[in-house]
C-alpha cells in the first residue's frame, strides 16, 4: 500500500523529510546518541532514552522502504553499527545499567526499563528484517530476545510493558516459538502485585489484576495500552479466545467509560493514569500522544482479529484528532499531553528543552521526548494500518489518496478525507473471479453500502458518499466536568472554538451555544453572556448575566489549533439550554 497524497501522504512526506532529522539532532544534542558511543557511570538523559534511539531507528526503516521516502540507509548503517558496538557479548543491552559504575542489570524492574528498551530494540529490528534495510540488526534483536528468554524463563517481568508485543513480533518474522512462548509468559504473570508497591499502587505498574480478570483499563494508560496490544498478539497467535474476549471487554469499556471525545485516553496527571469512569474533565486532559500511538496499534489488531470494522473508526478518530493535532506543521515541534480546553493563551515553543511535560504550545523537545519518536514510526508505518486482505478479498480501513496491492487486485484511492466525504475505488487489476472490496462505513455515516463483490474489471470504479454535516454532540450525564456542554463534528473532525478567531472584546468563557440551531461549516450561533467580578466566587444569587446579544463562534478543526500564535481553545461549549 502507497500513500499517494492527501492529509496523511503530506504528514508522511514531512516525517521523513524533517522529523525524523530533528530528533537525531536532539538525541545528538543531548548525548542520547553518546551513550551508546562512549560508556559512562552516569548516562545522559533519562534510564529509557535508548528506547529514542530504537524508535528512530524504527522510523528510518519504514520511511526508507516506503514508496518515494527519504533513503536513510547510510544513517540506519551507522546506528546498527553504533548499537551493535554496545551490545554484551550475552545479548544485554541497554547504556545505563550492567557497566563500570553502572547499576545492576534488572537491580529496579519497576522503574529501570530493561525490558522496555529492548523491545523497541527488536521492533526496530523487525521492522529491519519486514523492510529489508539496516543489515545487521535483526541479529542484534534476536541476541537481545534469546538473552531475555535465558534470563526470564521462569519469573520476572518490566514494570513497563513492551517487550510482549516486540517478542510476538519477533516470532512472526523468525518462527522462533520460544519469543511467542515468553511474551505469554509475560501477560500472564502480570495481576499478582509481585512488583514492589508503590504511591500510585500496583495498578501503575499493570500488576494489579491478571490480564484475564478485568473489567476496565486503568492505571498508567501507555502501559495499559501497550499491555493489551501485547496481550491481542498472543491470544491471536496461541488461539487463545478467553484472552483476545478479555481485552475485547475492557478496550470497550474503556471506550464508553473513559475516553476523550478526541479519543485520546488520560484524566489524571500526576500519574498519566485514567481517570475512574466518567471522570473526563476537559481542561485536565492528559491525553498523551504516546496513548494515541497505542491506541492505533491496539484498535487496529482487534480489528484485525475479530473483524468488527468498528475499531477502525477508533483508529479513524485517534489519527485526525490526536496525532494529527501533536505533531507541528513542519514536523519539528510536538504536543506531549493533548488538553481539550486551553484556559489562558498557550505559550509557544522555544529552542530549549522543555521540562514540563502539560500546558503551552507545541515544544521541540521534551526532557521525555518519547512521543515524537512514536509518532515518527507510525506514520512511517501508516500503509501497514489502511488495508487488509483475505482469501475473498480486499478490506479499506482508513481512506486516504493510495495505490493498494492486495487480494489479487491492484486499487487506486482516490478522496480529500478527512475535509470531503467521497471516496472513489478505481479498480485497476482484478482477476476474472468474484472478490469482495469492503470500505468501513463510520458510525457517525450509518446507512452506507461498504460491501461489494462481483466479478470486477479494470477501469470499474466504486464511489462511497459519506455524509460530512456538522453535527451537535453531546456528553454522558454522568461526566459531570462536561454536563451542560456541547462540542462539533464533522466527519471523523472534531472541531474547536480558538481565541484568535474572536471579536477583539469576546472571550471563550463568555459564550453560550445554542444547540436548536443546526451548526453550520465553520461555526455555530449562540450568544455572549457577562460575568460579575465578586469577593468571593460563589453567591445566592447568579454571578453572570444571560446576554441577549447573539454571536457567531468559529470553528476549526481541532488538529489546528495552537498553529497560529498563542490562544484559548476549548472543545466543550457551554448551551443557551
Amino acid at each position: 500500500m502507497r500513500l499517494t497524497g492527501g492529509f496523511w501522504g503530506r504528514r508522511q512526506t514531512v516525517n521523513g523529510a524533517a522529523t525524523v532529522a530533528h530528533s537525531r539532532t536532539w538525541m545528538d544534542r543531548l548525548g542520547w546518541t553518546t551513550n551508546f558511543r562512549e560508556p559512562s557511570p552516569k548516562t545522559r538523559g533519562r534510564e529509557f532514552s535508548d528506547s529514542e534511539v530504537y524508535k528512530l531507528t524504527e522510523a528510518l526503516c519504514w520511511e526508507s522502504a516506503r514508496p518515494g521516502g527519504e533513503d536513510h540507509r547510510d544513517e540506519l548503517a551507522e546506528l546498527t553499527a553504533l548499537i551493535g558496538g554496545a551490545q554484551a557479548a550475552d545479548g544485554y543491552l541497554h547504556t545505563a545499567y550492567g557497566r563500570a559504575g553502572q547499576p545492576p542489570r534488572y537491580g529496579d524492574l519497576s522503574f529501570g526499563h530493561d525490558l522496555y528498551c529492548a523491545g523497541h530494540l527488536i521492533q526496530a529490528a523487525v521492522a529491519a528484517a519486514r523492510t529489508g534495510t539496516a543489515a545487521g540488526l535483526l541479529e542484534i534483536g534476536v541476541r537481545a530476545a534469546d538473552h531475555i528468554c535465558a534470563t526470564f524463563a521462569d519469573e520476572g517481568f518490566c514494570g513497563h510493558p513492551e517487550v510482549e508485543t516486540a517478542l510476538v513480533e519477533l516470532y512472526r518474522v523468525t518462527g522462533e516459538r520460544r519469543y511467542l512462548e515468553q511474551a505469554a509468559a509475560f501477560v500472564n504473570r502480570r495481576g499478582h502485585r509481585t512488583l514492589p508497591e508503590h504511591e500510585f499502587g500496583w495498578e501503575y505498574f499493570q500488576d494489579a489484576v491478571p490480564v484475564r480478570s478485568g473489567t476496565v483499563f486503568g492505571g498508567h494508560v501507555v502501559r495499559a495500552l501497550y499491555l493489551a496490544a501485547g496481550a491481542v498478539d498472543v491470544a491471536v497467535e496461541t488461539g487463545d479466545d478467553e484472552l483476545l474476549e478479555a481485552v475485547a471487554r475492557q478496550f470497550d469499556r474503556t471506550l464508553a467509560r473513559r475516553t476523550h471525545l478526541t479519543g485520546g485516553m488520560g484524566s489524571r496527571h500526576l500519574d498519566e493514569s485514567f481517570g475512574e469512569d466518567f471522570v473526563l474533565p476537559p481542561d485536565r486532559a492528559y491525553s498523551e500522544t504516546c496513548a494515541g500511538v497505542a491506541t492505533v496499534q491496539l484498535a487496529h489488531r482487534l480489528l484485525l482479529a475479530t473483524g468488527d470494522l468498528r475499531y477502525g473508526d477508533i483508529v479513524d478518530r485517534v489519527l485526525h484528532n490526536v496525532i494529527a493535532t501533536s505533531i507541528g506543521d513542519d514536523g519539528r515541534s510536538f504536543f506531549y499531553a493533548q488538553t481539550l480546553h486551553q484556559r489562558t493563551p498557550a505559550e509557544m515553543p522555544s529552542g530549549r528543552e522543555r521540562k514540563r511535560f502539560s500546558g503551552g504550545g507545541r515544544a521541540p523537545w521534551f526532557e521525555v521526548s518519547c512521543c515524537l519518536n512514536n509518532m515518527a514510526r507510525l506514520i512511517a508505518s501508516l500503509g501497514t494500518y489502511f488495508a487488509s486482505e483475505d482469501s475473498g478479498g480486499v478490506q479499506l480501513h482508513q481512506f486516504a489518496p493510495m495505490r493498494v496491492e492486495a487480494g489479487g487486485m491492484v486499487l487506486d484511492v482516490h478522496t480529500d478525507y478527512p475535509d470531503g466525504g467521497t471516496v472513489r475505488v478505481t479498480v485497476v487489476e482484478a482477476p476474472p473471479v468474484p472478490r469482495t472490496i469492503t470500505l468501513r462505513v463510520p458510525a457517525w455515516a450509518s446507512g452506507a453500502d461498504g460491501v461489494h463483490r462481483k466479478v470486477f474489471e479494470g477501469g470499474e470504479q466504486i464511489r462511497l458518499d459519506l455524509p460530512m454535516r456538522p453535527r451537535w454532540t453531546f456528553p454522558d450525564p454522568r461526566a459531570d466536568a462536561l454536563r451542560g456542554c456541547a462540542a462539533v463534528e464533522v466527519g471523523p473532525l472534531v472541531m474547536c472554538a480558538e481565541s484568535i478567531d474572536l471579536e477583539d472584546d469576546v472571550r471563550l468563557d463568555e459564550i453560550q451555544v445554542d444547540t436548536s440551531v443546526a451548526p453550520e461549516i465553520g461555526a455555530v450561533k449562540g450568544r455572549r453572556t457577562t460575568p460579575f467580578d465578586e469577593s468571593w466566587p460563589y453567591q445566592s444569587h447568579r454571578t453572570t448575566t444571560e446576554g441577549t446579544d447573539p454571536v457567531v463562534v468559529p470553528l476549526l478543526p481541532y488538529h489546528r489549533w495552537a498553529r497560529r500564535g498563542p490562544s484559548t481553545m476549548r472543545i466543550w461549549l457551554p448551551t443557551t439550554n
